[in-house]
């Protein structure tokens, strides 16, 4: 049973720390670089007839060009909605609609925007980090407990210790990672 426990305990850090690298992957997802991706425009919220809908569920959204967006509607008469959508958004590009689809022409970054999104990656790969780093606390602190009541000997609990610094070590060479590939295609030009 002390084996089922610390395993219990590090299958929370694997499925919690899975979290953080989710989340990390989605906010990076989201950064306009110079290349055009459907992640910046897919989950963009657009509103119709009162209801609010994510754009992937309302058409299909393609990159014809390295440069360029397609938003094909489902329905046509949600053209103007996303259009709006995308025209409040933080996107800051003037979407062409030519009556069946939304072109969006992605323009190249400057050097100064270049540099202040590599800085913003460095602290959204800050911000993950500290999140794995909690979750490695919070259940050192769980074995700690389960040591002082008796549950595991101080083997499991030093083997438990050991196991959840292995799992934090290879979550935060992830991050490290996706942060790394994120700032090679901000630098793309």
């Amino acid at each position: 049973t002390e084996g089922l426990m610390i395993a219990d305990v590090i299958r929370e850090a694997n499925s919690r720390m899975k979290g953080a690298i989710t989340s990390l992957e989605s906010d990076l997802g989201a950064f306009r670089t110079g290349r055009a991706s459907t992640k910046l425009v897919e989950h963009l919220k657009v509103e119709q007839y009162g209801m609010e809908m994510q754009l992937n569920q309302m058409a299909s959204i393609s990159v014809p060009e390295p440069q360029q967006l397609a938003i094909r509607p489902y329905d046509r008469t949600s053209l103007s909605a996303i259009e709006k959508a995308i025209m409040k958004s933080d996107l800051g590009i003037m979407p062409n609609n030519d009556g069946q689809v939304i072109r969006l022409n992605i323009p190249r970054l400057t050097e100064q925007r270049r540099r202040d999104l590599t800085r913003i990656v460095g602290r959204r790969v800050e911000e993950a980090k500290v999140a794995v780093r909690n979750v490695r606390r919070d259940l050192n602190h769980d074995l700690k407990e389960l040591k002082d009541e008796k549950l595991i000997s101080e083997d499991d609990f030093q083997r438990g210790e050991k196991q959840l610094q292995e799992v934090t070590d290879k979550f935060i060479t992830q991050i490290e990672e996706i942060g790394r590939m994120k700032e090679v295609e901000i630098m793309e030009v």
